[in-house]
């Protein structure tokens, strides 16, 4: 009887990784390091061009405007868009856009020197809301890297790219004096 219910047991303990497979898969993995996180990060100023400066791609006499808006469109390289965001300036027109999402598909030809660029989108001065071109602004201003990054603890790095500075002009600017 005793012989009975030791082939029993092995029986049911031989059979137990059967019924609970759960209990057979669990082998030990050791867990992966952290990876750090990289950020992507585009900064810039928004200003308003001056009545004296029109026409040219000076910023003499600009001021910034606050809450201004800009976007950054970012191609792929077959050319379609892989990311878009707007982004408000603060106070004193700068706007800091993390990219959130932002990835690349290829190391190279979809990185954000040469797939985004900063668009200006739209200004609140209502008498400095015009569009101009300064650095691109209406096609894209391109991205530079001024090999500033910053750090946080030992997970996180992001990369900052400048655009700009961008500029919106004066809807009614007078007609330049000319003095003979």
């Amino acid at each position: 009887m005793a012989s009975h219910q030791f082939i029993i047991l092995i029986s049911t303990l031989l059979l137990l990784p059967l019924a609970f497979p759960s209990i057979a898969a669990s082998e030990y993995v050791p867990a992966k390091p952290m990876e750090k996180e990289v950020s992507v990060v585009v900064e810039g100023v928004v200003y308003c061009q001056s009545c004296d400066q029109f026409g040219s791609w000076s910023l003499t006499g600009a001021k910034p405007i606050p809450s201004a808006k800009v976007s950054v469109v970012c191609k792929n390289y077959r050319g379609q868009v892989s990311y878009y965001k707007s982004f408000e300036a603060d106070n004193e027109g700068y706007f800091y856009a993390q990219l959130v999402g932002f990835q690349m598909s290829h190391d190279l030809l979809d990185h954000p020197l040469q797939s985004c660029k900063v668009k200006l989108v739209s200004s609140p001065d209502e008498k400095c809301n015009l569009l101009s071109n300064i650095n691109y602004g209406m096609y894209g201003a391109p991205l530079r890297f001024e090999d500033k990054v910053l750090r946080g603890g030992k997970h996180y790095e992001a990369v900052i790219y400048a655009a700009g500075p961008l500029a919106f002009r004066p809807n009614d600017c007078p007609p330049p004096t000319t003095h003979y």
